[in-house]
């Protein structure tokens, strides 16, 4: 007898959650492991500071790289594909990292878990949201972006929890892919569905509208932001335990970063909706560039623990306005958009930890790093004042 029952259509919450820990695993596994385990990585291995920027920038590259592809694949099942594609892949990236001590191995793995980093954060959220849009209901970038701070907490706690248990690095690395199944089985099983042909034909026919201004000026801005979040996203933990009195202190400060992360999506939604998008990305912005600075002005614990906090509710609180200032203004296709904004992010993320792993190799300091990554985010508020209030 045929069977003719048919999958159970899956629910909101189901669709939400699956995208969270879609991020999870390919921004806090593929991307984010490697700052929490970068100091057993450097002192077993001899990895120096120029060289974890050097890999760190490679890892950025990847997620340009996946930047770019978002931004002109137009076909929502393509778009799907690369999604599942990069789910499993993020896991992949993480364990081969464990294999080798071969530098050219280590920078093909970091490369392609920037590629996974792109397909969770500018796929995974536009299949997401475009779901959630012809389901009647209202897209929550908020919820969805919980899985960035969650990523950080998983990454900070879990690298932290294996190390008590392994002491060489090559075992941490692969306790941490082991770790990432959890996350993988309802990211893979909750997938938002693709589109019937006709829906995914009409949408990729509507081409996003935002002026060649506007967009510009946003993109300057958002590169300033990718660079103040590059520096801390690479480099906090090993910052962290290069004090003396705040040796052991490196991955409670990263977990904090997370911690901070997660309910300061909903905080800052509340303060756009109150004073506008421009003035609440300007106070991000101020707060973020404090938060930055925080360490390089006292090697005290509050210090590192309050820039941490900082940082953290601050970072997130810049991409998801961003994201979805840009998204509001290409509602039929809100992933390109995004992705082609994310360009001028991920360019930062990739030249600013060169530039800091090489001055804190020629200095044995990252108070250069972080002085120059201030006067970066001045910058860009500069810019996102000048921000053109229409749209033409």
């Amino acid at each position: 007898m045929q069977n003719t029952q048919t999958p159970r259509p899956l629910k909101p919450w189901q669709v939400m959650l699956g995208g969270i820990f879609g991020l999870v695993l390919s921004i806090g596994m593929a991307r984010f492991a490697f700052t929490p385990l970068l100091p057993a990585l450097q002192l077993q291995t001899g990895l120096s500071d120029a060289g974890a920027g050097g890999l760190a920038a490679i890892n950025y590259a990847g997620y340009i790289s996946g930047a770019l592809a978002a931004a002109w694949i137009d076909d929502v099942r393509w778009r799907h594909r690369l999604y599942s594609m990069g789910l499993w892949l993020s896991l992949l990236t993480v364990a081969a990292m464990a294999m080798s001590t071969w530098m050219p191995s280590w920078v093909l793995w970091r490369y392609l878990g920037g590629l996974c980093g792109a397909t969770g954060m500018l796929l995974g959220a536009g299949l997401v949201l475009g779901w959630l849009m012809r389901q009647g209901r209202r897209p929550e970038l908020g919820v969805l972006f919980i899985g960035l701070g969650l990523g950080i907490v998983v990454s900070a706690l879990g690298a932290w929890g294996v190390s008590r248990i392994w002491s060489l690095w090559s075992d941490q690395w692969l306790a941490m892919a082991a770790v990432g199944l959890v996350f993988f089985v309802p990211a893979w099983l909750w997938r938002p569905p693709v589109p019937p042909a006709a829906l995914a034909a009409n949408a990729a026919q509507v081409a996003p509208k935002v002026s060649r201004r506007w967009m510009l000026t946003m993109a300057g801005s958002y590169f300033a932001a990718g660079w103040g979040f590059v520096i801390n996203a690479t480099f906090t933990v090993a910052m962290v335990e290069r004090e003396p009195a705040l040796a052991g202190q490196g991955a409670l400060a990263w977990a904090l970063v997370g911690l901070a992360a997660m309910p300061a999506v909903f905080l800052w939604d509340k303060v756009a909706r109150r004073f506008g998008d421009t003035r609440a990305l300007l106070l991000a912005f101020g707060l973020q560039t404090v938060s930055i600075v925080l360490p390089a002005v006292s090697a005290s614990l509050f210090a590192a623990l309050a820039g941490a906090v900082g940082y953290g509710a601050t970072f997130i609180g810049i991409v998801s306005m961003t994201l979805a200032l840009v998204g509001r203004r290409a509602p039929q296709n809100p992933g390109k958009a995004m992705a082609r904004l994310t360009l001028s992010y991920g360019a930062a993320q990739v030249v600013a930890p060169v530039v800091a792993g090489a001055m804190a190799q020629a200095t044995g300091t990252f108070k250069g790093a972080i002085w120059l990554t201030a006067a970066v985010m001045a910058a860009g508020m500069a810019l996102l004042a000048t921000l053109p209030k229409d749209q033409d």
